[in-house]
């Protein structure tokens, strides 16, 4: 079993595996944050448009397609781990 958010220190593993592992932890973590921020940028500029200036609106907006193409980054980067640990599900 992989690690998801913090390496398991009961467990010996080889340095190739604890990079993979690495690779999977770094992945969920960005992207835990970047669905975080996506969802912060959707909440302000569709939500509270009423409580935003325009300039910010139109910073929500390119931030939300910039974070979710991180996320989605973040993604390949476990995936990569996942693969290189000898899984075939993701």
């Amino acid at each position: 079993m992989y690690s998801q958010f913090f390496i398991n220190k009961s467990y010996v593993f080889d340095r190739t595996q604890i990079n993979f592992q690495k690779c999977i932890i770094g992945g969920n973590w960005l992207m835990l944050v970047s669905l975080s921020i996506t969802l912060l940028c959707l909440t302000m500029t569709f939500g509270f448009d009423h409580l935003v200036n325009m300039y910010i609106q139109i910073a929500g907006h390119i931030f939300t397609i910039v974070f979710a193409g991180v996320f989605k980054v973040g993604y390949v980067i476990r995936c990569v781990g996942v693969h290189g640990l000898g899984y075939k599900v993701f």
